[in-house]
């Protein structure tokens, strides 16, 4: 079966638009790529809000991409928006006019949503990217609002961060500052340097990195025209200082002759190069590669994985857990009893299955809970819950939606407290094209993670992880967890009664510990 589907990607300086063919037997072929420039971001970063002007604007280039999806008969399209959409204060106004007007349903993505888009666009490159990730390797991905950061050692992903790092804002601040070309070379160095020094000094610390991997809009520019007019993939180190050297020397006439942009363009491809330039700087990799991918190409893997067309080598799922674990390291939190709460919590998930019949995206969000559900103390014993609320709220874990972000921070808020059914607050809404199960009542399903988050965890009330070799049995209407701990099990009894009128409340069944008596 081939199916075409259509990307909209409404970005910070372009609209673009990409037509794909995917099929389970040849994967994923580009057929069309249309892009219109528009600069929403230089609106948002100015004044906090988008025109009225570059409203109309918009909504004329969406209708013309209602009339190319229609010539090429798409079935399925999804259309994402991203940091100027996400930051303007009239983001829901736009949007309801571009549905009204257009017909187009626009989602806001989170920025770490943004990012894991990319990173799928990337593994679609199987070969290339598993070859390449085996060594210290970060993942660089450069837009107009901001940067990502994501850091490969062996093949698993150590940590990822996003920096306020995008061209069109060097490019407006370097427009406030009306300096020479000299000077602002200097003041790009000076920004750059600001921010990836501080990144070095809490990320890198001793790491070795051998590669960069580049993506974003803006290098694909540079990514067309790095020697003699030649397409590039992979450069060494000392061949991009030189090409960085070129760029430099450059004015912006000649920068608009030689790479084919308008001045506008062209004045953000000497902060693009600064910015990769310094990273293989103080990361002293030998080599960075531009795979030469698009958000568009992103949406088309993510779409193809969803729908079970296309499969791929990597774990993905794996990665955000890797990453809330690594936050869960920054956070001192004990591991080893992280660890214990994580086997039990997902053995409690999978014998209970038809009893919350909840999936894959809901089992991943709990483990996340699990993994930070103690992170809280590190700021104060006494308000634990609040502040590991806070911190969840304000940490990007890569590949979780904003409101998936809140269902994390919500279950560890309650996984030891009274659960509040009015208080649960989510303010952001799933999209239509949401993995969870149930998106209609997202409190029904905090309720349902909290209560197998609270079991879980006073399973190892003790933190020396007594009942590891436990079993679960449903039977009676209640949940047997036998054991065959010789030792005292008293604090994890007393724990598993006191959390049991709620489990039992939410799942109709009530937990019941019992330990095997030896002869």
């Amino acid at each position: 079966m081939v199916r075409t589907f259509a990307a909209i990607d409404v970005g910070s300086f372009e609209l673009e638009l990409g037509i794909f063919e995917i099929s389970d037997k040849n994967g994923i072929r580009a057929v069309d790529h249309v892009k219109h420039m528009i600069a929403l971001g230089r609106d948002t970063f100015r004044d906090g809000k988008i025109s009225y002007r570059l409203v109309e604007e918009t909504c004329g280039v969406l209708e013309d991409f209602v009339r190319i999806m229609k010539e090429y008969q798409v079935e399925d399209y999804r259309a994402y928006a991203t940091s100027a959409m996400r930051e303007a204060r009239n983001s829901q106004i736009v949007l309801e006019q571009i549905r009204v007007r257009t017909g187009i349903e626009v989602k806001i993505i989170s920025n770490s949503e943004q990012r894991f888009i990319s990173y799928k666009a990337i593994a679609a490159k199987e070969a290339e990217f598993q070859k390449i990730i085996q060594q210290g390797t970060a993942i660089v991905d450069v837009g107009f609002g901001s940067m990502q950061v994501s850091l490969f050692d062996k093949d698993a992903l150590v940590m990822t961060q996003s920096l306020p790092l995008g061209v069109l804002r060097l490019k407006e601040f370097l427009a406030n500052a009306r300096a020479s070309a000299e000077v602002e070379h200097s003041l790009v160095k000076e920004l750059v340097d600001n921010e990836l020094m501080t990144f070095r000094k809490m990320y890198l610390k001793d790491r070795e990195f051998k590669n960069v991997i580049a993506i974003g809009e803006p290098i694909l520019t540079l990514y067309y025209k790095t020697e003699a007019g030649k397409r590039k993939e992979q450069l060494t180190a000392e061949e991009f200082d030189h090409f960085y050297a070129r760029i430099k020397s450059m004015t912006k006439d000649q920068l608009e002759d030689a790479f084919d942009v308008n001045g506008e363009y062209a004045q953000m491809l000497f902060p693009t190069a600064s910015i990769y330039k310094r990273m293989l700087d103080i990361t002293g990799a030998q080599m960075i590669w531009v795979p030469g991918i698009r958000m568009v190409d992103g949406m088309a893997a993510e779409y193809a994985e969803d729908k079970k067309m296309l499969k791929f080598n990597h774990d993905f799922s794996n990665d955000i857990i890797v990453a809330s674990k690594n936050i869960a390291r920054r956070y001192k939190c004990q591991m080893s009893h992280v660890q214990a709460v994580e086997d039990s919590a997902l053995k409690l998930f999978d014998t209970l299955k038809r009893y919350h019949g909840m999936k894959s995206r809901e089992r991943l969000l709990l483990q996340i809970a699990v993994n930070l559900h103690a992170c809280g103390k590190f700021v104060t014993m006494r308000d634990a819950l609040d502040c590991a609320y806070n911190i969840i709220m304000s940490t990007e874990i890569i590949g979780l939606s904003h409101v998936e972000r809140e269902i994390v921070a919500n279950v560890v808020k309650y996984h030891d407290q009274k659960f509040r059914y009015n208080e649960v607050e989510v303010s952001a809404k799933p999209s239509r094209d949401s993995r969870l199960v149930n998106p209609e009542n997202l409190t029904l399903m905090i309720a349902k993670l909290t209560a197998i988050l609270r079991l879980a965890n006073s399973m190892d009330r003790s933190h020396l992880n007594k009942l590891a070799d436990c079993k679960l049995n449903v039977r009676e209407n209640q949940l047997v967890i036998s054991t065959d701990y010789s030792g005292d099990v008293t604090l994890e009894a007393i724990s598993i009664a006191e959390k049991g009128d709620f489990f039992e409340e939410i799942f109709g069944v009530r937990p019941v510990l019992r330990q095997k008596k030896k002869v």
